[in-house]
């Protein structure tokens, strides 16, 4: 054999050898990507399940758990809840920081909200407001990067974290994930957090000592001697009600599908009202009227010049 032909066996038995070596690889990381994805699913339906008894006579009239924690400077709370809209529905609807933008921003206390697309992939400015009539130029400011963390056919997860935010807060965290129930049923989770130092400490201290001296979270430490639930308070109550008002405006947004585009806004608007007019004593701030006429004011603003101003990428 000549060496012209040995050098041309030698450089095609090579070549075979990387692309067999090679072509697994992209079919080997899908399939781990999956088997992730079917673990994750499935223990957050086991998380569910083993939530089911807490589920019953909870007050809140629907099949979900508000679960909330405290400690190591660190706020904590959840949301475990079969929500009445199929799978698909809930990961296209809610896999786009822009679509989150128009969920985040229908608590009271939200006062804007912009999301850009960039070199390091999306953001979303979250403007929290100092008090209830608070304008969004006279607000807090929350930097998130949004991650579409996974998306298939059974689970979702996406995430929104911020380093830090007002009175030397820190750490936001806030994900979301779903898995299908049944064909109309979605089990979801929602997950937020942020840490706290003693700046912050005295702040919410303050605060609580105050204007929200009367406000009150959902979890029923004790009953009274005439049998009444005595409801939690103090920071965990902020962070129970809070984590209840993002998990109500993802439903009032996914409610707000079914209705034409033109209408959306407004029914996501009323809906999100009415679901946390269900929890008066904890969540009732203002008349309708009162939310409508300050929420169209601040949308009017966010379609403005003045929006938040979004830097790099």
């Amino acid at each position: 054999m000549s060496s012209r032909r040995i050098v041309a066996a030698i450089f095609a038995l090579t070549l075979g050898c990387a692309l067999a070596l090679l072509a697994p690889r992209p079919a080997l990381a899908v399939a781990a990507e999956a088997s992730r994805a079917d673990a994750n699913a499935g223990a957050l339906r086991a998380r569910f399940e083993a939530l089911r008894g807490e589920m019953r006579d909870n007050g809140f009239g629907q099949p979900l758990v508000l679960l909330s924690h405290d400690g190591g400077g660190v706020l904590h709370g959840e949301v475990y809840a079969r929500i009445d809209h199929p799978f698909a529905e809930v990961a296209e609807g809610l896999h786009d920081a822009r679509e989150w933008c128009e969920v985040l921003v229908l608590p009271f206390n939200v006062k804007g909200c912009e999301a850009r697309d960039g070199e390091r992939g999306s953001r979303l400015v979250l403007l929290i407001g100092r008090h209830k009539d608070s304008t969004p130029d006279d607000s807090y400011r929350l930097d998130f990067r949004f991650r579409e963390e996974a998306r298939d056919a059974g689970f979702m997860r996406i995430a929104l974290r911020a380093p830090s935010g007002p009175f030397g807060t820190r750490d936001y965290r806030i994900v979301l994930e779903a898995t299908p129930g049944d064909a109309g049923h979605t089990i979801v989770h929602l997950d937020y957090s942020y840490g706290y130092g003693w700046v912050s400490q005295l702040a919410m201290d303050a605060y609580l000592s105050t204007a929200g001296a009367d406000n009150v979270g959902f979890t029923v430490e004790r009953r009274d001697g005439e049998g009444e639930p005595v409801y939690v308070r103090g920071m965990r109550g902020v962070m129970e009600r809070n984590t209840m008002r993002y998990f109500l405006a993802i439903q009032a947004y996914l409610d707000a599908l079914a209705s034409p585009p033109q209408r959306r806004e407004e029914a996501r608007l009323e809906a999100w009202f009415r679901a946390t007019e269900r929890y008066p004593r904890q969540l009732h701030e203002m008349a309708l009227g009162q939310y409508l006429a300050m929420k169209h004011r601040e949308l009017a603003w966010e379609g403005g010049a003045s929006r938040p101003r979004v830097s790099g990428g």
